[in-house]
């Protein structure tokens, strides 16, 4: 994302995770780790949305930590249909988080889905996250756990991976408020300046 990002890599259940870290200078609120978009249509921890997501968490004084999902750029393994990717997410936020912090989980498209059942994962296992940030989550071909009312959920009116209405269909019964952009496709085209800010104001209330 910038000079400043860190890149390592740790021990994944199908070989190597990639790993980047971003900080803020100072203050260090709580620790994020987002997940990124289809392994087989592109997604990577680069991704545009996910870096406006790592920016936003920065910018709220957290360690946004971004990650390839197995068979993705040094990430060892293949693709798992998304079994493996949520054991990929519970590695990285098992070595990364820090106990004395808040954990925040966020993520975009397929990695909103995976997102959502990371923290189901971890709630079940007694470490529930603080809170949770999806952008336009793929709850129609995935399957997405339920989430909290506080959980930011962000989709686009005019989003042409996931509809709108699906995303509606998902958040109905569960009484969820959704935040839409006008006009806005799946990848938030010339609008990430935007996104991050709804991100930004939305964790503050």
């Amino acid at each position: 994302m910038n000079a400043a990002t860190e890149r390592r890599a740790i021990p994944g259940p199908a070989g190597p995770l990639d790993v980047a870290i971003d900080a803020p200078a100072a203050g260090l609120r709580g620790v994020a780790v987002l997940c990124h978009p289809h392994p087989l249509h592109g997604g990577t921890m680069d991704n545009k949305v996910v870096q406006t997501l790592a920016r936003a968490f920065v910018q709220l004084g957290y360690r946004a930590v971004r990650f390839n999902f197995r068979g993705v750029g040094g990430s060892g393994g293949e693709w798992d249909a998304g079994v493996g990717e949520l054991d990929d997410a519970l590695a990285v936020a098992a070595a990364l988080r820090d106990p004395s912090l808040p954990l925040a989980v966020g993520g975009f498209s397929f990695g909103g889905a995976i997102a959502t059942q990371l923290a189901a994962r971890l709630a079940d296992a007694g470490t529930p996250v603080e809170r949770q940030v999806l952008v336009a989550p793929a709850v129609r071909n995935f399957r997405a756990a339920p989430v909290p009312q506080d959980s930011v959920v962000i989709h686009g009116e005019a989003d042409e991976v996931v509809p709108l209405a699906a995303v509606l269909d998902w958040a109905r019964p569960q009484s969820l408020p959704l935040t839409v952009v006008p006009g806005a496709g799946h990848f938030f085209h010339g609008q990430l300046t935007l996104l991050k800010q709804i991100v930004v104001g939305a964790w503050h209330r």
